[in-house]
């Protein structure tokens, strides 16, 4: 079929979506990615002329520049639609390149969502390819291409081939690090606290042990616990001061790139790469019956929290239409972006509010839906008044002796009908309510419970406090979280274990050569002010050389200090501790991609290998014989199994804990809940109580 105008995008199923809003004038073709980049088995760039980049067609790329010199030719004039970010116009600059394009010609087109109106809007209001916003994306892969071409060889020389060194996967390697070197430093300290149980009447409430005397007082040791109940003689204690307040709490800002993984992680489950592939499947369209395909979320890569006028006014009208008008700030609800926010485009929303996910949930695979559902539910929260909560502070006091109790009511719920932010332990605020009291009533202790405790350790960094650390310190930008926490987990700098992130002798090895040898790449701050200055390229206020150059000029010295100081390092085998049953020489813990495993030290004569397992000190529930060991699956998801394996064929996702059911006889097991861990039957006939 003649067309007129050829549309280049980089995906073929947004391809297909724009096409169908189109019309018959116009054939859509996809890139499919990038079509030019750096060579791979070269640095690509000339240091000594202005750090000049040499780009080739990306290899297997040959039959779609074909493709698109052909369909080019054939149409009067193309429009390239990449993706509305640095990284799309770098695409769009290449196929002009390729393609002969004039890049004064008004060719660029850009939408930031995949819905029928907006991309005709765009195309009446075509642009020339911004060259400021593709030199701060070039300036971004030479400064990559610098660092990781120049320090990986000296690795592979000095550690071990396969390793790689990279401007933000280095800074979060060393992150992953500094907190585990806090770990192991930390000495915990003991403290104590008490809880009260009180009732007035017959109704029944909480408080905790403030201080002595009007003055707040901790508690370090056990001995301080008996200063205390020594002087509670009674059971009755006075309420000596009522406080009540009224608070707001206001709804969370619309997601970002950042947050929506975040988020994603900690209500879904999600790791942050399945996060962005799902939710890049709702940006480029699903097919809705009768409509077609639409875009149900805008551009998923963006640091930016503004929301278009016309979302606000749809949203405005749904929530007073849905929930009453006293629910709806009426587009008035105020949010800031971060500092440093490159503000391109919108924050992560429905491309309209209309399309619930009830109404979406026939067209939506699970995954799909639940992460549509976090999207449109936290925008349409953004858009709602603050929940209104009644608070309450009750003194109680014996004997100088002081309990506080703190108890909360919701008065509006506001936003809160819609959505409630997740925090880091996966707990959400809930009411706590307390009897009606006021000064001067007296109340009576249930019990009394003094309570040891020591402080804990900082925590590990899970996918989730990761990002939000990066984001914090100005390193890297939405679109690089996701490919740098899979990066160093593949070069096995780093090991994600019970979702949190530990780090390996490997990742130790290479972060002590950065600290050593290349201070520059991995100090924090020279890297957010990096950013901070790509982002000025971008906006056409520095030049991309001026930039490049003050990072290399120091980076070459530290190049040459380190070819000449470092030493070889061997990662010595340890001694496994059992001879191989194959050819009777001893067995040796090696360490590969995937972590450390058994190996022949005849090797390459004997080539035996085994997995490293783990007992966990329980004997196998099925055969009686075998004890539980941790596997991995080939997904790396731990289970249990036995090791008697092939010959018992006992598995399982949750942990056996040695003990049989008290009710069936069956075994039980350890299996997560939110709070804590749960001891329950397989059977499903019996559980313990949670322990937190």
């Amino acid at each position: 079929m003649a067309y007129k105008y050829l549309v280049i995008v980089e995906s073929p199923a947004k391809a297909k979506t724009i096409e169908k809003y189109l019309g018959r004038n116009y054939k859509v073709v996809a890139s499919v990615g990038h079509i030019r980049d750096l060579p791979k088995s070269k640095m690509g760039i000339d240091t000594e002329n202005n750090y000049e980049p040499h780009y080739i067609s990306i290899r297997g790329k040959g039959d779609v520049i074909k493709s698109l010199r052909s369909a080019a030719k054939k149409a009067q004039k193309v429009f390239l639609a990449s993706d509305p970010d640095r990284e799309g116009e770098a695409i769009a600059w290449h196929l002009a390149f390729l393609l002969n394009l004039d890049l004064n010609d008004k060719n660029r087109v850009v939408f930031n969502e995949i819905t029928k109106d907006a991309v005709k809007a765009a195309f009446k209001e075509p642009r020339s390819i911004d060259l400021d916003l593709v030199d701060a994306q070039q300036a971004r892969r030479i400064l990559d291409r610098l660092v990781g071409y120049s320090i990986s060889p000296i690795l592979w020389r000095k550690v071990k081939k396969g390793l790689s060194a990279g401007r933000v996967q280095s800074i979060a390697v060393k992150m992953i690090i500094d907190r585990e070197k806090e770990i192991r430093a930390f000495i915990p300290e003991e403290y104590w606290s008490i809880d009260g149980n009180f009732k007035k009447n017959s109704k029944k409430f909480k408080a905790n042990f403030w201080g002595v005397d009007g003055k707040k007082k901790k508690l370090p040791h056990g001995e301080s616990i008996k200063e205390i109940t020594d002087r509670l003689a009674t059971k009755d204690f006075d309420v000596t001061k009522v406080e009540k307040k009224e608070r707001k709490r206001n709804p969370a800002p619309p997601f970002t790139t950042s947050s929506l993984q975040q988020e994603a992680a900690r209500k879904l489950n999600f790791r942050t790469r399945k996060t962005m592939m799902v939710a890049q499947q709702l940006y480029e369209g699903i097919p809705l019956g009768k409509q077609g395909t639409v875009g149900l979320i805008t551009y998923m890569r963006t640091d930016s929290k503004r929301i278009a006028d016309s979302a606000k006014a749809e949203a405005a009208d749904f929530i007073t239409d849905t929930y009453g008008p006293e629910f709806s700030a009426h587009g008035k609800a105020k949010v800031k972006n971060a500092q440093g926010a490159q503000d391109a485009h919108e924050a992560v929303r429905p491309t309209s509010i209309l399309r619930t996910p009830e109404a979406m949930k026939q067209y939506l695979d699970k995954d799909q839906l639940k992460l549509y559902t976090l999207i449109w539910s936290r925008f349409v929260a953004s858009q709602m008044t603050p929940a209104v909560l009644d608070t309450m502070k009750v003194t109680l006091e014996q004997n100088g002796v002081i309990f506080i109790a703190n108890g909360s009511k919701i008065k509006f719920k506001g936003f809160m009908s819609v959505y409630i932010e997740g925090t880091d332990d996966g707990k959400e605020e809930k009411e706590n309510l307390l009897p009606e009291l006021a000064v001067g009533d007296v109340v009576q202790s249930v019990s009394i419970e003094p309570k040891q405790h020591f402080t804990q350790p900082p925590a590990r960094y899970s996918e989730a406090t990761l990002i939000r650390t990066l984001e914090e310190k100005g390193v890297g930008r939405p679109s690089t979280y996701a490919p740098t926490l899979e990066t160093i987990q593949r070069r096995y700098y780093v090991k994600l274990q019970q979702k949190r992130f530990e780090p390996t002798e490997l990742g130790e090895i290479v972060n002590t050569i950065m600290e050593d040898f290349f201070p520059q790449v991995i100090n924090t701050s020279f890297t957010a002010e990096m950013e901070n200055d790509l982002d000025k390229v971008g906006a056409g206020q520095e030049d991309w050389i001026s930039v490049v150059d003050r990072f290399y000029k120091p980076f070459e010295k530290e190049l040459k200090d380190a070819e000449e100081k470092i030493e070889k390092i061997q990662i010595k085998d340890e001694p496994a501790g059992f001879d191989c049953e194959l050819c009777g020489h001893p067995m040796v813990i090696k360490l590969g991609r995937f972590g450390k495993f058994y190996a022949c030290s005849n090797f390459p004569d004997c080539r035996n290998t085994k997995p490293i397992v783990k007992e966990i000190g329980v004997t196998c529930p099925v055969c009686h014989e075998g004890q539980v060991i941790e596997r991995k699956s080939k997904k790396n998801r731990l289970f249990y199994g036995c090791s008697r394996y092939p010959d018992c064929d006992f598995t399982s996702w949750d942990k056996p804990v040695g003990r049989d059911c008290p009710k069936c006889g069956k075994y039980l097991v350890e299996k997560k809940v939110k709070g804590g861990k749960q001891v329950v039957c397989i059977n499903g006939d019996y559980e313990e109580a949670v322990q937190k």
